[in-house]
């Protein structure tokens, strides 16, 4: 048997990702994978889009900047590099377990490492890691790190993705951009799961506003922002789960 913890989309919510794993005795103080994920009792899996806040609100509070603005060269720069130095942080801890700890590819990670893609909303666009827009190219340690990022991970028949169960909603490209399904799959076509032969699935990219929801066979689990992760008992037979909840500041002891 064995635990795992499952974080959603972490959108540069860094210090919510590292309360959330020392809550669960995934990291140490040091920022570093504990002794049962070293030795494979727990396994961390964290859903992808680790850049891009959500929020012009997120890049203020990342940047320090009251008057954070997108079109700012000087912005756009500060926010890459705080993003840049979190980055490598968690580089750091998830090479310390490569086979415990998993980082799925999200299609932001995917749109920063090609360039293919500026990502945004009619509110904000994702300009920090676009040179042509003033910011600043990702390290080619870092991309390749992010090159590695699996799309797709599977655990005694539970399956993990940034997106969903099939290829098509884990190649991002035209189509997947141009198309509603991303958003709505698992509302359309939610047995996509058993068809593929898992028993459940885990799946991050649809912000769930009212928390992580539990849904038939699937669990949606982008709700980081709403202070939110999943917990989950696995073998060959056992499948349970629970939403945990992420410590406030100062509240760890």
């Amino acid at each position: 048997m064995i635990k795992v913890i499952a974080i959603g989309d972490l959108h540069a919510e860094f210090p919510k990702l590292w309360r959330a794993l020392k809550a669960s005795y995934a990291a140490d103080e040091q920022l570093m994978p504990t002794r049962p994920v070293r030795e494979g009792d727990y396994r961390v899996i964290l859903m992808g889009d680790l850049m891009h806040p959500k929020t012009l609100a997120e890049y203020r509070k990342l940047t320090g900047l009251e008057d954070y603005d997108p079109s700012n060269s000087q912005h756009l720069r500060l926010a890459a590099k705080a993003q840049i130095r979190e980055l490598y942080r968690i580089k750091r801890y998830q090479e310390a377990a490569p086979d415990q700890v998993s980082i799925l590819m999200g299609n932001h990670d995917h749109a920063v490492l090609t360039g293919s893609y500026v990502l945004g909303n009619k509110y904000l666009e994702h300009h920090e890691f676009h040179p042509e827009y003033g910011g600043l190219e990702l390290p080619e340690d870092l991309k390749a790190w992010l090159e590695g990022f699996p799309h797709e991970v599977n655990i005694f028949g539970v399956n993990f993705a940034h997106v969903g169960p099939v290829p098509w909603l884990q190649s991002y490209d035209d189509m997947f951009y141009n198309s509603r399904e991303p958003k709505e799959w698992w509302f359309t076509n939610p047995d996509y799961v058993t068809r593929m032969g898992y028993r459940f699935g885990v799946y991050g990219h649809t912000a769930m506003k009212d928390g992580i929801l539990v849904k038939d066979q699937l669990a949606l689990i982008d709700a980081l922002d709403r202070d939110q992760y999943l917990e989950m008992l696995l073998d060959e037979d056992l499948l349970e789960w629970r939403i945990s909840e992420v410590p406030q500041p100062g509240s760890l002891a």
